[in-house]
């Protein structure tokens, strides 16, 4: 396969740093969501862990790693899930973490984030507002600076999620898979190309937050002046050069999904799998709901990724009407 900057013998190694609780999640065959979606569904559910997403597999090879170099901490920006997972790794670790946060993240993100210990600092503006801040408290601190998706630990922690899926029972010939800043899409999408390259790798973006699906088609970097997206995990502006260089080698395509098709798809999750899911992890659902004949017939997998959603907009979201018809 072309080459990424992940490194399959690493990504097994970090199975060993990686607490077993995050391991060997649940991967199922949903047969209640099929009637609905017309092809065959399979859930790997990432959010039956102590930080309700993937994330803690990136952060626990970062914590691991900073703590037997004695290195004792670490800042991160981060829209919510980041910030928890660092956290849980810090804390278990001994390592200081400090995370920052846009004022307009949601608050159970937030909260949970000081529950676990770690220092939040916010700033006003977006994500991007917060990835400058954290930048210049590293340097001025002199710590350990985490940037998502850059730092490989993210990209290859993700990535044993992928390895799980390859060495699962399940058959399946396509994957769609949330796109935020691209741990997720290159990490799976690096093991899939390896290991299972008849399976088609599909990478999913909000259309109210897709820089770097427009920069996967202009195979250069795009930034966007705003986002407007419910699913904040993936509200990015400025893709990263090299994951986008990954991206590049990794997915089949990218796609763009609208709001009301995100929303269809939690809604699903909730009435038909009993899942709570945040946006971002019915983005996979969203495609297929938007483009049906597409994956007709097809065995598809999807990563739930995340589950830390504020109740209320939850209950908006997924009640009414709307949801008796889903």
């Amino acid at each position: 396969m072309p080459r990424t900057r992940l490194d399959t013998g690493r990504i097994l190694a970090a199975r060993q740093l990686i607490d077993p609780v995050f391991l060997d999640t649940p991967f199922y065959r949903c047969e209640a969501l099929e009637p609905r979606l017309g092809c065959a569904v399979n859930i790997k559910l990432e959010t039956a862990n102590p930080v309700r997403s993937f994330k803690g597999r990136g952060t626990e090879v970062v914590a691991s790693l900073l703590a037997d170099a004695g290195r004792r901490a670490v800042v991160c920006a981060s829209a919510g899930n980041l910030g928890q997972a660092l956290a849980w790794s810090g804390r278990t670790r001994g390592v200081d973490v400090t995370v920052v946060a846009s004022r307009s993240a949601t608050t159970a993100k937030l909260d949970r984030i000081r529950a676990l210990g770690a220092t939040l600092e916010l700033v006003d503006g977006d994500h991007e507002s917060a990835r400058e801040r954290a930048a210049s408290l590293a340097r001025n601190a002199g710590i350990r600076l985490l940037e998502d998706s850059l730092d490989l630990e993210t990209c290859e922690g993700a990535a044993t999620i992928g390895w799980e899926l390859v060495n699962s029972r399940l058959p399946f010939d396509t994957v769609v898979l949330a796109l935020g800043g691209g741990a997720l899409a290159t990490g799976v999408g690096h093991v899939l190309k390896e290991l299972a390259p008849h399976v088609e790798v599909v990478c999913v973006q909000a259309l109210g937050a897709p820089a770097l699906a427009h920069s996967w088609r202009r195979r250069r970097v795009v930034t966007t002046a705003s986002t407007d997206t419910i699913a904040d995990g993936v509200a990015g502006r400025f893709p990263i050069p090299a994951v986008l260089e990954d991206l590049l080698l990794v997915a089949d395509d990218v796609v763009l999904v609208r709001e009301e098709s995100i929303v269809a798809g939690m809604r699903l999750l909730l009435h038909h799998a009993g899942l709570v899911v945040e946006p971002s992890a019915a983005l996979g659902l969203a495609a297929v709901i938007e483009d049906r004949d597409r994956f007709a017939g097809r065995s598809v997998a999807t990563v739930v990724c995340g589950s830390n959603v504020d109740m209320a907009a939850h209950r908006r979201w997924t009640g009414g009407a709307q949801a008796r018809e889903c």
